[in-house]
């Protein structure tokens, strides 16, 4: 342990740790701005500088390690003015619309401002406006970046992508895709992780709130919702609750108050895509293992951040993926198919509304292949984070709202849906279902849950055992199925090289494009504020979720079971890969391979 002096009290540190950590041990804040725990650290905006005895120059606390002995200043006059000139450099050269910034009051620069104290600007605004790039998922504003580079560590760094960097030198630095290009034109995988810990509104989603808000109010749409799994164990962040609270009761109800017709659960398509995407790997492994040949191993294809990222980095390696849709475009093409019909409506009467922890989603709905008789399968998506905006535009006390369920029959769900939120839990949904499918038996687990796959490890592997199989699935007797997840495009590269080379061990890989899975998403409540160990939190209550249900696998949903019965036939038949099923489109880094 160290011993050490801040602001004239003794404290004690372990070795290695930096002032920023140990001031924070001796219950000191130090103000911060391109610092990020766990994400970003590089000392670039210097406004943590402190006053260490003994040194010249102020130093950056986010990056200088403590010594033993040290005498540390957090809040000297020196330090003071030192962070308001740094303060009034960053700004002198950002937009002052800050009423009209979608990120008004919710930006760490402005929140900067306050606790500084900044009063007036003493450096005249010199900002111009550069041209805005809008993508169908993340609008890059570059006149209000302040070059604190986090968004290049995360997608650098973090998702191993590098669809942005630091563009030039000195005062002409800019952060953007290489040539100034925008993000549709090069290997961006839209994930969002770079407008999840962007501080300022230079890196948003790509707002959708006007268009569902004029939707609720056109009397000739009917205007049906769905909400992710993750989405109902963050929501409550944006209220003020604890990290990992869940909602699931007052969600649904807000979304009744907001005016939404019919609010249907993402969970229920997630236990249909068990369905369909079980009953495709049992068919690859049983053309695999009798010898008729089948392209393996199967790679799930709920995360359209990973699909876009295999797009561009693997091209080669597409045949691998799931055939299926995500869970929120099955559900969109069932609410505009079989729901429509059975209310005498047409698709062209619905609008379908996703509230999705992802930003890729609103990438997703506007592919080619995500519609049925041209109309597309969903119309909108909303971050967590938008639909907190709107609960709080509606002026609705969310905080106090009485629980209520989602609407049948589209909004029932067993508890295997619920765990797609976190990342192994489409695996192990899966392994519920095909394992008892072939034995007749629970999978041999601890509470159903394959814990191999548990918990937040970037990369995890398990393997299962097939043995006393039914007879029409004797081709799986005494094989030893191995499974791989990954969440994180960076990690999910380790596993597709494995693939490319033809050396990959595994049957089955899941992977989910945003680090931890979804209750990650590059549109859940921003990073900056929570507690360390805020995705701990949120998956705990994933998992709460599905140990409270009593219903726990997927073939067990008695109203995805009527669905087959009555609309759909059987899993992977005509009406379901007509509907639930998609393609693929080879892009390149630069999309090159786009067939023009």
């Amino acid at each position: 342990m160290l011993e050490l002096t801040i602001n004239g009290k003794p404290v004690s540190a372990p070795e290695g740790v930096t002032l920023l950590q140990c001031a924070k041990l001796a219950g000191v804040k130090i103000p911060t701005l391109c610092s990020l725990p766990g994400i970003h650290t590089n000392g670039s905006c210097r406004i943590c500088v402190v006053e260490v005895e003994g040194q010249k120059n102020l130093m950056a606390s986010c990056i200088v390690k403590a010594q033993n002995g040290m005498v540390v200043k957090t809040n000297s006059e020196r330090v003071r003015k030192a962070r308001k000139i740094l303060y009034d450099l960053v700004i002198s050269s950002h937009p002052k619309d800050c009423m009209s910034c979608g990120r008004n009051q919710s930006c760490e620069l402005q929140e900067l401002g306050y606790t500084l104290d900044i009063s007036t600007a003493r450096i005249p605004n010199k900002s111009t406006r550069a041209p805005i790039d809008i993508s169908p998922a993340i609008t890059r504003d570059p006149s209000k970046c302040i070059l604190c580079r986090r968004c290049v560590t995360a997608c650098n760094d973090i998702q191993g992508v590098g669809a942005i960097g630091s563009q030039n030198r000195g005062f002409e630095t800019t952060i953007s895709p290489a040539m100034d290009l925008p993000l549709l034109g090069v290997n961006c995988a839209m994930c969002g992780q770079c407008s999840a810990v962007c501080p300022t509104g230079a890196i948003v989603e790509t707002d959708h709130i006007g268009r569902v808000w004029a939707a609720l109010s056109n009397p000739s749409k009917r205007v049906a919702v769905q909400v992710a799994p993750a989405v109902r164990a963050a929501l409550g962040e944006e209220f003020g609750m604890e990290a990992g609270t869940r909602v699931t009761g007052r969600l649904a109800s807000a979304l009744r108050e907001l005016g939404f017709d019919d609010v249907f659960d993402t969970n229920f398509a997630a236990d249909l895509t068990i369905m369909e995407e079980g009953a495709e790997l049992l068919r690859r492994l049983q053309a695999a293992l009798t010898g008729e040949g089948a392209v393996l191993p199967m790679l799930t294809s709920c995360s359209p951040g990973w699909i876009k990222h295999i797009e561009h980095a693997f091209p080669g390696q597409l045949d691998h993926l799931s055939t299926c849709k995500s869970p929120h475009m099955m559900l969109g093409a069932l609410i505009k198919s079989c729901y429509a019909e059975k209310l005498g409506a047409e698709a062209k009467d619905f609008f379908v509304v996703s509230v999705m922890p992802c930003t890729a989603k609103k990438y997703e709905i506007q592919r080619p292949e995500m519609q049925n008789n041209g109309y597309p399968n969903v119309d909108a998506v909303i971050t967590t984070r938008e639909l907190g905006r709107m609960i709080k535009s509606a002026g609705i006390d969310f905080a106090g709202l009485q629980e209520s369920d989602f609407d049948a029959p589209l909004g029932f769900s067993t508890g295997a849906a619920d765990i797609f939120g976190v990342t192994g839990g489409v695996m192990e949904a899966a392994l519920r279902t095909v394992y008892e499918l072939a034995t007749g038996r629970e999978l041999p687990s601890d509470n159903l849950h394959l814990t191999p796959i548990m918990g937040l490890d970037s990369i995890k592997e398990a393997a299962l055992k097939f043995e006393d199989v039914k007879p029409e699935y004797g081709f799986l007797e005494g094989v030893t199925a191995r499974v791989a997840v990954a969440s994180g495009l960076k990690n999910a590269d380790v596993l597709m090289h494995q693939v490319e080379d033809g050396a990959s061990p595994y049957h089955f890989i899941e992977i989910m494009g945003c680090p931890s899975g979804c209750i990650n998403g590059g549109g859940q409540p921003r990073m900056a504020g929570k507690p360390e160990d805020y995705k701990v939190r949120r998956m705990k209550a994933i998992y709460a979720e599905d140990e409270s249900k009593a219903l726990r696998k997927s073939h067990e949903n008695p109203d995805v079971l009527a669905l087959y019965k009555d609309y759909l036939g059987e899993p992977g038949g005509h009406v379901s890969h007509r509907l639930l099923h998609t393609t693929y489109t080879e892009r390149g880094n630069f999309n090159e391979l786009i067939a023009t």
